[in-house]
């Protein structure tokens, strides 16, 4: 495997029964980037994980996870991967600090956890019982213990899910540091936001195929080609603009909604009006809206 390859998927297939949940995805995560994984509830991260992670094996095709089949050289792998799954949970009575103690047993040669403990600002919390931390210091507590054995690739799972908006915000701060500690990460979310805001790479996964892969940036450009212009006229005529899109008014807030040279259209038609709006600007569409067209919404169960 190339050195710069952290994880490389190819044509792999998962079913559990009649059910396809994985279906011939191919993919490679690249050392020390940030890698995102998308979907709707039920589109196949879950299995896709557990894959990379050495829990399941695929029913066909190959993965290959830091050098290592997961499946096969599970007990490897497992010294230099780190994983917080999405139903991790501890015991409500253990302490940080046995936490700690406990986890760094597991492994050969371990970070020391006191200095983890501090930088991650548990220090003060390493006496505290789990089912008193709130619910960030508990998203730090995990981490930690997912950085003990030192790993090359970090997998979080729905990493923020439940905490409040600061706490969510304070997390991503903390993802970055891993990455720029040298790790790889592979974050799978349903946060359009997070995915944006952090991952240098998203994969799209729905019902179990990869819909769109890229930067933030390719897939909101390469994917569709809806424009929202908006601008403040006090008594504009919205009429004026219905030729080129769907305009919607709020107040004297005119947003008019429409194809790829939408900004240079309007311009063009306020100028012949003579109107020249001092806040006119245009937006792309979102990951959010690009989510939403190629999966339709989708709440399935997980598979």
């Amino acid at each position: 495997m190339e050195q710069n390859i952290a994880v490389r998927l190819e044509h792999v297939r998962r079913e559990y029964g009649d059910v396809v949940a994985v279906d011939d995805v191919s993919l490679d995560i690249h050392d020390g980037e940030i890698f995102g994984v998308i979907g709707p509830n039920g589109a196949g991260k879950t299995t896709l994980v557990n894959m990379i992670c050495g829990m399941v094996p695929p029913s066909t095709g190959t993965v290959h996870t830091l050098g290592f089949d997961p499946t096969k050289e599970e007990r490897k792998l497992r010294e230099i991967l780190g994983v917080q799954f999405q139903e991790a949970e501890l015991p409500g009575a253990i302490t940080v600090k046995e936490a700690l103690e406990l986890y760094s047993s597991f492994y050969r040669n371990p970070r020391n956890w006191h200095d983890l403990a501090e930088e991650w600002g548990l220090q003060h919390k390493l006496g505290a019982r789990f089912e008193k931390l709130s619910g960030g210091q508990k998203q730090r507590l995990f981490i930690c213990l997912a950085l003990l054995n030192k790993p090359k690739l970090v997998v979080l799972d729905e990493l923020t899910t439940g905490l409040d908006p600061n706490a969510r915000r304070q997390s991503w701060e903390m993802v970055k540091q891993i990455r720029d500690g040298g790790a790889t990460v592979l974050l799978v979310t349903h946060f359009m936001e997070e995915a944006e805001y952090l991952a240098d790479r998203i994969a799209l996964i729905n019902q179990g195929v990869i819909e769109a892969m890229g930067t933030p940036e390719e897939l909101t450009r390469q994917h569709t080609d809806r424009r929202i212009v908006t601008f403040t006229s006090p008594g504009f005529d919205p009429g004026a603009l219905a030729h080129l899109g769907t305009v919607s008014t709020n107040n004297d807030r005119i947003a008019v909604e429409g194809g790829r040279f939408l900004m240079a259209e309007v311009a063009a038609t306020l100028r012949d009006m003579d109107i020249d709006p001092v806040d006119l600007s245009t937006q792309h569409t979102s990951l959010e809206d690009l989510f939403i067209s190629l999966t339709g919404g989708s709440t399935m169960e997980e598979a």
